[in-house]
């Protein structure tokens, strides 16, 4: 009974608050609920980005460290100039993109806010080349840039934290907190590419994402080899109603679905 009523005021919480601290995800238009300034987002990101790359190695393969930071900087540029037309450049004002490649055999890819990614070293066989890789790395970023993570802590501060505050869930409870921050970015998950959102943070993600690749010269037909790919790894999965992503069949066909409306951004392809 008392987790019921826990539960309840969490929503009636939450929702009191949704019509004050609403953001629009570009391209859908969905209402998301982010109770976290952005720059309080940006602050962690820089502490928690330090504290990972302090406990990990990063590789020492020249070459995939330089496909990483190569199409790492491609995407950032097809981001920036994205929101440069839309005027909306204001949005990207304290982001200083930085890539780096973390030896590690989990297939796994992240972005904080602020432009903070890390690919690991498992996810390039999958990848398999430049293109591979900026499907990755485009569906990542969107999800940094949409605020996807704000809202995904938002929601976990709302209904484990009771509403309180980001600054005052570090003092108060550090270890929860950094633990609901892991989570949101699917930091540590082996298969945080699919694992930390929602099915329609997972789709929006994917639409941004084709987007980003295509205007950076990347033909967004990769974007079906690569998660047929995934799909081919295998394992358990759970059926699609109770996973917090799209089956990889959903997920395939919704991209070709997308597929001719990204093409029309797809001006500089990449030899």
């Amino acid at each position: 009974m008392k987790t019921k009523l826990i539960i309840l005021m969490a929503l009636l919480f939450s929702a009191g608050i949704l019509f004050q601290e609403c953001s629009t995800v570009e391209i859908t238009g969905r209402k998301q609920l982010n109770l976290i300034p952005e720059s309080e987002m940006i602050s962690m990101s820089l502490t928690q980005y330090g504290d990972f790359l302090k406990e990990h190695k990063l590789s020492d393969n020249k070459a995939e460290t330089a496909m990483v930071q190569r199409v790492g900087k491609n995407i950032a540029a097809a981001v920036e100039e994205y929101f440069r037309d839309k005027g909306m450049s204001d949005r990207l004002k304290d982001y200083h993109w930085e890539f780096n490649l973390v030896e590690s055999p989990e297939v796994n890819a992240w972005c904080m806010p602020g432009g903070k990614v890390v690919v690991y070293t498992g996810l390039l066989p999958v990848a398999q080349n430049d293109t591979g890789l900026a499907v990755v790395l485009g569906h990542e970023i969107s999800h940094a840039i949409a605020h996807h993570g704000n809202e995904r802590m938002s929601q976990q501060l709302v209904a484990q934290l009771g509403g309180m505050a980001l600054s005052e869930a570090l003092h108060k409870k550090p270890q929860e907190t950094q633990q609901l921050w892991m989570m949101a970015y699917g930091v540590g998950a082996q298969y945080g590419v699919l694992l930390p959102y929602s099915r329609l943070q997972e789709s929006e993600a994917d639409h941004l994402g084709l987007i980003f690749m295509a205007m950076a010269g990347y033909d967004p037909h990769a974007a079906l080899q690569f998660w047929e790919r995934m799909a081919a790894m295998g394992g358990a999965k759970p059926p699609e109603i109770l996973s917090t992503h799209p089956s990889d069949q959903t997920r395939i066909e919704n991209i070709q679905k997308l597929i001719p409306e990204v093409m029309k951004k797809y001006y500089h392809p990449h030899s």
